[in-house]
């Protein structure tokens, strides 16, 4: 068995950092977006994709797989969300074993009366505190993450 690599203690203090800045910085996007829409971040993040794609309709399995959440995880957050009015889910007219979301007319005025502040809100607490370098690493840090994990060998997402 290999011996373990730890992490110097310059490595220990980007990680940390790194891991409770995003994690500070989520939490606060998600209070604001309460505050400002009543709307949980994990709700929104499940609306967004839907309002942006031609037909505002997706299979849940590639919604689950845009927002990175099991199935069923996925399937009860799309229930409540039914329950509001603002996703229908309708069969599949190519597979009969599947379903899409759609977003109801009053899911996408959720969003589009969401997006504003929340977007005002990444600006406030990321973006704009960035010089044109620091946005360029973030976004290039950001797909080293993507590309490095997209094809772990992991177990499937738990419920």
């Amino acid at each position: 068995m290999a011996e373990t690599r730890w992490l110097t203690d310059s490595e220990q203090e980007s990680w940390r950092a790194f891991i409770d800045g995003v994690r500070s910085l989520t939490d606060v996007l998600d209070r604001r977006l309460q505050a400002d829409s009543g709307l949980s971040h994990s709700y929104f993040e499940i609306l967004v994709p839907l309002s942006e794609v031609p037909g505002r309709a997706l299979r849940m399995s590639e919604l689950a797989d845009l927002t990175h959440s099991s199935r069923s995880r996925l399937s009860h957050a799309v229930a409540r969300l039914e329950e509001r009015g603002w996703i229908r889910r309708t069969d599949c007219p190519t597979d009969k074993r599947g379903q899409l979301a759609e977003l109801t007319d009053e899911g996408f005025a959720v969003v589009e009366s969401a997006a504003p502040p929340h977007v005002a809100a990444v600006r406030q607490y990321l973006i704009d505190q960035l010089n044109s370098e620091q946005l360029k690493a973030l976004g290039e840090i950001g797909r080293v993450m993507l590309s490095t994990t997209e094809h772990a060998d992991l177990p499937p997402r738990r419920g």
